[in-house]
């Protein structure tokens, strides 16, 4: 009986034969942006007493910022007019 190995599914794991660098992937969440949230719970024999809901935004400045005029746009309309 012969058996052959089937080739790896990168949907399985992307990241198991392409090396990334940190800097790349730092690059990439500043670039794009990411949520991080997370739930913490200060609890006494099951009474939860703090409960505390972070959530934190961490993106560039320019990833998050409007687009800018090109000079091929014209000036911006007068105000009166």
């Amino acid at each position: 009986m012969v058996t052959t190995a089937l080739a790896p599914n990168s949907a399985d794991d992307p990241l198991a034969y392409r090396p990334v660098a940190l800097v790349d992937l730092l690059d990439r969440v500043l670039a794009t942006g990411v949520v991080i949230s997370g739930d913490i719970t200060i609890a006494i024999a099951d009474v939860d007493l703090v409960r505390v809901s972070l959530r934190a935004l961490v993106a560039s400045v320019g990833a998050l910022a409007p687009p800018e005029l090109t000079g091929d746009e014209g000036p911006p309309p007068a105000a009166g007019s």
